[in-house]
């Protein structure tokens, strides 16, 4: 039986690497291949993939809110996370969205196969390392709106200007700034930013 493969990834070489790669293996068929989150589900829609293979950064929608919107329109496709970016805070929320696996980009095409099978078969995949990363670095301690909050200040943005996008009083942003600087165990938001991406929070 033939395994049909989608492939969501914004980097064009990557995308045919990993297309070519396993277009080599006698029981998987890459029937689609896409270059930003928000074409996924369309994708899906349209070729009926048994297997999804997406990464976690693209332009548009990221990889783990195509996961979810992924699982939703097309249940009987399995998400197997392949990604540049083995963080922790990836890795759980990818599994919370509804992927079965998760593994980076640097594992052996041999292994991708495998796990791509795996998948396919039910059985759940992650890369052994991340795993145990993730136990170790825990949950995120931000609530939801104080990682909206970073996200927002990733770009340098004033208080101001975070404000008006997320529709808070500044004194609201103020707090949850000082919040996440304390949580992160920085010293300022910059800083609060950089922890948090390092630990796949945002």
């Amino acid at each position: 039986m033939t395994i049909r493969l989608l492939l969501a990834d914004d980097q064009a070489l990557v995308r045919g690497a990993l297309s070519a790669l396993l277009g080599l293996e006698p029981d998987l068929e890459v029937v689609a291949e896409v270059g930003s989150g928000d074409a996924v589900v369309p994708a899906a829609l349209a070729h009926h993939p048994d297997v999804a293979l997406l990464d976690v950064e693209m332009p548009g929608t990221d990889g783990i809110t195509a996961t979810a919107a992924l699982r939703a329109a097309c249940p009987a496709t399995r998400v197997l996370i392949v990604t540049t970016f083995g963080r922790p805070g990836y890795l759980r929320r990818a599994l919370q969205a509804g992927a079965s696996g998760f593994v980076v980009k640097d594992t052996p095409a041999a292994q991708l196969a495998d796990a791509v099978r795996r998948v396919h078969a039910g059985l759940r995949v992650v890369d052994p390392a991340l795993a145990t990363d993730s136990l170790v670095a825990g949950e995120s301690p931000l609530t939801a709106r104080e990682t909206d909050v970073l996200r927002a200040a990733r770009d340098g943005s004033s208080v101001a200007a975070i404000a008006a996008k997320l529709f808070l009083s500044e004194g609201t942003v103020r707090n949850h700034l000082s919040a996440a600087i304390g949580k992160t165990g920085s010293t300022n938001r910059a800083e609060a930013v950089l922890t948090a991406e390092g630990n796949g929070w945002l």
